[in-house]
């Protein structure tokens, strides 16, 4: 027999559906039972209560610093790791306590030799730095590779820089651009500008330079915003080393780094002003970036300014000293 209508005027075939479907909802009816009675249960017990650690950090990053000092000392003298490291902090940056980088080191210790790799890169900065221990830079690498070791960024691009400067460790270059290349992928501003850097001026077998290495790096500081690299890349594109000459590229990426200020890039910009190269050429811009370039220190644009007014009229000098003056921050 087939039905032309609906369902439910198939007699046949709507008995079979009503059976097949009683189990389904017996079980369904059955979850809303059980679903009614945990949300009672929920309802009656509450949210889970936070644990006194959870407590200490959330006064910590409230601000509440004596509140935090209040929950976290008593776990720290437990030997909570995370208590310890987070009272090595404060201690050291005078949160709820008198500033005391000697209570620091031993909160921070306590925690790193736990295995912390947080407290263990602190330690490390401690010991490179000479901050409530005296200056070790051996130590400092020991803590830096423990932390390195366990992910943490910071400590890998800090163990690169001691290998790249031969400080507590043998110089090794190769070894340097390994740390920095961990935490340059991790997109570590500092890793990314001393592995560029290597490839840049590195002279060791294996290392450089290597133009289209340190262009890359160059690149992925730059865009973090790092006017050191934002001026050597644009030093690259203006030269064609590791990419084809190009003055625009090379104009956008210098005025990025002199409008942080950086002196090298205001002294470039200013000879690309000079010689219209990416841009319209403009003495008035030129003689403004060599003007900026020598107060910010660089000795080259001191003498490009006697330069560039014997080819200006009055008029222009007075007018570059004004931009200029409108740039310069007031004292």
């Amino acid at each position: 027999m087939v039905c032309a209508g609906s369902v439910e005027s198939c007699p046949i075939q709507n008995r079979t559906m009503n059976s097949a479907l009683r189990p389904l909802r017996a079980i369904w009816a059955g979850w809303q039972i059980i679903c009614y009675c945990l949300s009672i249960f929920l309802a009656i017990a509450g949210p889970a209560s936070a644990t006194p650690f959870e407590d200490g950090l959330a006064a910590y990053t409230q601000g509440d610093f004596a509140l935090a000092l209040q929950i976290l000392r008593p776990l720290g003298d437990a030997g909570d790791p995370l208590a310890q490291k987070y009272l090595g902090v404060m201690a050291a940056n005078g949160q709820g306590l008198a500033q005391d980088f000697t209570v620091a080191e031993n909160w921070l210790r306590k925690s790193a030799e736990q295995g912390d790799r947080g407290a263990q890169h602190y330690l490390g900065d401690f010991y490179r730095d000479g901050i409530g221990v005296g200056a070790d830079p051996a130590q400092a690498a020991s803590w830096y590779r423990k932390a390195g070791e366990q992910g943490e960024v910071a400590a890998q691009s800090s163990l690169g820089a001691l290998y790249n400067q031969g400080s507590g460790v043998p110089r090794d270059l190769m070894e340097a651009a390994q740390w920095y290349r961990k935490a340059a992928e991790q997109n570590d501003l500092q890793a990314q500008l001393g592995l560029a850097n290597l490839y840049w001026y590195g002279k060791d077998k294996g290392i450089g330079p290597d133009y289209a290495e340190s262009a890359k790096w160059y690149s992925k500081a730059a865009e973090q915003g790092s006017a050191d690299a934002q001026s050597k890349l644009g030093f690259m594109l203006k030269n064609g080393i590791g990419f084809n000459k190009d003055y625009y590229e090379a104009v956008k990426w210098y005025r990025l780094a002199a409008d942080q200020g950086f002196p090298e890039a205001e002294y470039w910009l200013g000879v690309l002003y000079r010689y219209g190269q990416g841009v319209t050429q403009d003495f008035v811009q030129a003689l403004m970036w060599f003007n900026l370039s020598a107060a910010h220190g660089d000795r080259d644009a001191a003498k490009f300014q006697t330069t560039m007014r014997a080819l200006m009229t009055p008029d222009q000098v007075l007018q570059a000293h004004k931009v200029t003056m409108e740039r310069l921050p007031s004292k």
